[in-house]
């Protein structure tokens, strides 16, 4: 299933520039491209390399994963929860990027501590035994609540 799918990635991009109220000119700006290519690519004529699915991702401000799947370079059935949450995720408008990138953090160690790959991760997989480890990183997130203070309530005196 690694046929790529061009077609559906034209049109969905072509709905998500709209979306984003961009014109096709403005996005390839933002992206880095020729104003032909992506029109090509829109138009299914194109089949667009990972690296360029990424720039116009970040330039519509999506998740990348997303785009990979729908072109077919991701494996839409074994990565399809993973790309999806990490979609929602980064989408949240609510969310700083701060924030978003701790909340990834975190569902990365807890899919590593159940003894899942992580599709993005650039950390060579070791066995799935050292599960304590992964949850090191999660005291970290203490200080998420934006000042970057002890993230301390204030009825939680030493005593």
């Amino acid at each position: 299933m690694a046929t790529l799918n061009v077609g559906n990635l034209g049109e969905y991009l072509r709905e998500q520039r709209r979306n984003a109220q961009l014109s096709l000119r403005q996005l390839a700006d933002a992206a880095g491209v020729s104003n032909p290519y992506l029109s090509q690519i829109e138009r299914g004529l194109r089949k667009p390399s990972a690296e360029v699915l990424q720039q116009v991702a970040k330039a519509l401000r999506i998740s990348a994963e997303t785009l990979y799947v729908r072109a077919g370079i991701l494996d839409a059935e074994r990565d399809r929860d993973e790309v999806e949450t990490r979609a929602v995720i980064l989408a949240d408008p609510t969310l700083t990027e701060r924030q978003k990138q701790v909340l990834l953090q975190i569902y990365e160690s807890f899919r590593k501590e159940n003894g899942f790959e992580i599709a993005d991760g650039g950390e060579g997989s070791s066995s799935s035994g050292s599960s304590s480890s992964s949850s090191s990183s999660i005291p970290s997130v203490v200080d998420v609540g934006g000042d970057g203070g002890d993230g301390a309530a204030p009825h939680e005196t030493a005593g």
